[in-house]
């Protein structure tokens, strides 16, 4: 039996070809990917739409990514590129492409060439099969993972499904095709802590999962290191989960009764049994516990009032430098 999440039932009628089919492509330094993987995109994915899209999200590239995108255009590709101001994050630039993209099919994938195009042809069947959703779920990588790797990723997807109406599926990406209903429902969700994953599930609609195995990078190196993941798993923790804030509350009753039981037993001890109250290091034990607990949960909560501090601020979520028309308003485009 499949470990994949079960899928909800397809609608009755097959949809034809889209009109229109956006892929969004999320870049940081990828000049080396792009100059061979969009060229790729275009042959394979041309005749699976009457035109196709795609749309190169520059996030502040340090590189040539700008220069190889421009070339590319000039050389006629169907290639759009929206470019930010700066480096905002890859959750910012995901955002922003789903704003501009323009097709009735969309489909997000990295930059990188680890997502294969074959999949994307799957995803296109599943979508003209009746699914608004499909989602590519990695493969084949838990067992190189450490155990604490493993552990943390167990605990984090615990702290997400806790108490939620939503499924989040584990190793799931940003690797999927939208229907331009879910993304409309996307561009009505108004945080700026995003966590793209957890946005998707959320929204809902008919989803699908299909396996894939990550291809090997072409050129140069992953952007997301340790510290950069676990800030994502914190945003995304306190943007869909209380479970922290319970555990918080949790914690102080025990911490509290625990501290009445104690001080009972010294009582006890003093009146019946006639010991006496143990002296400096006890205490200074006890108070050095209580003040860790305290600053930890000061810490969960300040995560969250700083989340409240980002949303009500309202600045935007990215600023747009320039952005490529769409491709009908071109010279010479229908």
């Amino acid at each position: 039996m499949s470990s994949l999440p079960q899928t909800l039932q397809p609608a009755a009628a097959p949809r034809l070809r889209p009109a229109l089919l956006s892929v969004v492509l999320p870049a940081y330094n990828e000049a080396a990917n792009l100059a061979w993987l969009l060229p790729e995109l275009q042959a394979r994915l041309s005749a699976q739409a009457d035109r196709l899209e795609l749309l190169v999200v520059d996030d502040g590239s340090r590189d040539d990514t700008v220069l190889v995108v421009q070339g590319l255009i000039h050389a006629g590709l169907p290639v759009r590129l929206l470019r930010l101001s700066r480096n905002f994050g890859k959750e910012a630039a995901l955002t922003a492409g789903l704003d501009a993209a323009e097709g009735q099919v969309v489909v997000s994938m990295d930059s990188d060439g680890q997502h294969p195009i074959v999949c994307v042809l799957e995803m296109l069947q599943s979508w003209r099969a009746g699914f608004d959703v499909v989602y590519g779920v990695q493969t084949g990588r838990r067992a190189s993972q450490s155990w604490a790797r493993r552990s943390y990723t167990r605990v984090f997807y615990w702290l997400m499904q806790k108490g939620s109406r939503f499924e989040l599926p584990a190793d799931a990406g940003d690797f999927r095709l939208l229907d331009r209903a879910v993304v409309l429902a996307l561009r009505q969700l108004p945080e700026r802590a995003r966590y793209m994953k957890g946005l998707f599930a959320w929204v809902g609609f008919k989803a699908q999962a299909i396996p894939f195995v990550p291809e090997e990078r072409a050129h140069g190196e992953s952007h997301f290191r340790f510290m950069r993941l676990l800030s994502l798993a914190v945003t995304g923790i306190t943007a869909f989960s209380k479970v922290p804030l319970r555990l918080v509350s949790a914690l102080g009753i025990m911490v509290s009764v625990a501290s009445v039981v104690f001080g009972l037993w010294i009582v006890f001890e003093k009146l019946f049994l006639g010991n006496d109250i143990s002296g400096f290091a006890t205490l200074a034990a006890s108070i050095t516990f209580l003040a860790g607990v305290q600053l930890l949960c000061l810490g969960i909560i300040a995560e969250y009032l700083g989340r409240v501090f980002d949303e009500v601020k309202r600045r935007p979520l990215y600023v747009t430098q320039d952005l490529t028309p769409p491709l009908a308003g071109r010279d010479g485009e229908p």
